[in-house]
């Protein structure tokens, strides 16, 4: 079986869809659109606050629902 190579031949590099709302999948999932939500806003809280922590597992939770999701993480073993 040969490997299809997805490019555009161009310095300028290779898109997969051209909005936030074109749903992509990966490795057979169902296509969805562009993760968004205030799960991914950036951390405000000090490091040496422990709300610091709070924000830092909410923001791993969401990046890893959002990786499954889009099927580049399994999720399960």
């Amino acid at each position: 079986m040969a490997v299809e190579q997805l490019t555009s031949g161009n310095d300028d590099g290779s898109q997969v869809g051209a909005s936030a709302t074109e749903k992509v999948g990966f490795f057979g999932t169902t296509a969805v659109v562009q993760p968004s939500g205030a799960g991914q806003d950036a951390l405000t809280a000090s490091s040496s606050d422990a709300a610091a922590i709070g924000e830092l597992i909410t923001l791993v939770t969401k990046m890893r629902t959002d990786l499954v999701a889009l099927g580049l993480l399994k999720g399960s073993s």
